[in-house]
């Protein structure tokens, strides 16, 4: 049943074009808006600041106000699908295995950024060209599937979280190439990439977890023999 609803919620995701010139909202959400609609039109190295104030209806000193960057307005623009994607938990998701909810949370994701679809095909080119780019979108990347993992109800914190966030950041990047190309109301393709994902994701978890096992039998291994050299010790 819950597969069914996220293919049900899949086919309402058909992208749409944002919008092409904010005509509400405040200031800050007004440079999301535009920032994403030039975003859509040509590549990020492009976009200047003079020109999401214009194409925002603000002065400069407005923008300036909100944000320092684009990259700042682009992390902006994450920090918001975020929170869509954590206002649409599903509670009845609850007592599925955490792969199913985990799958869950990044197809609401994709239904979240449906219409940015233009946008974030721009961005991940210009990502290909720009090494530091993708260094800054890698690090937006990790700290939102903190937050999806944590969603899932998966531990997102110390040295395993921030593993798993990076793996899910890697994983979801590739799934969003599928996305870009997948034209079918179902997103079918982008489904299975998403299964194939969450699958080796769950293997490398399992050796994960067997790695960090290794150093506490290196440690109990010789304190084992220790505890027998003292209560041999005592006996004799």
């Amino acid at each position: 049943m819950a597969r069914k609803t996220r293919r049900q919620r899949a086919a309402r995701s058909a992208p749409a074009n944002p919008p092409a010139a904010p005509t509400g909202g405040t200031d800050r959400e007004k440079a999301i808006a535009a920032f994403m609609s030039l975003l859509a039109e040509q590549p990020f190295e492009r976009i200047g600041l003079a020109e999401i104030a214009g194409r925002a209806g603000l002065s400069l000193a407005q923008l300036r106000g909100e944000f320092g960057s684009t990259l700042a307005i682009l992390a902006a623009h994450i920090k918001e699908i975020d929170r869509a994607v954590l206002a649409g938990t599903d509670e009845d998701m609850a007592e599925e295995p955490p792969r199913e909810r985990l799958l869950d949370v990044l197809m609401r994701r994709i239904e979240a950024l449906a219409p940015y679809k233009d946008a974030i095909a721009s961005l991940m080119r210009s990502a290909r060209r720009n090494p530091g780019l993708a260094l800054a979108l890698n690090t937006m990347a990790v700290r939102s599937q903190q937050w999806m993992l944590t969603a899932a109800d998966i531990g997102s914190s110390g040295p395993m979280g921030a593993l798993r966030a990076q793996g899910a950041a890697l994983m979801y990047a590739r799934v969003l190439d599928v996305w870009l190309d997948d034209d079918e109301p179902g997103l079918s393709r982008t489904m299975a990439a998403l299964d194939r994902g969450l699958a080796s994701g769950e293997r490398w978890a399992g050796f994960l977890n067997d790695l960090c096992a290794i150093p506490r039998c290196i440690v109990r291994g010789p304190r084992r023999r220790r505890r027998r050299r003292d209560e041999e010790a005592e006996a004799a």
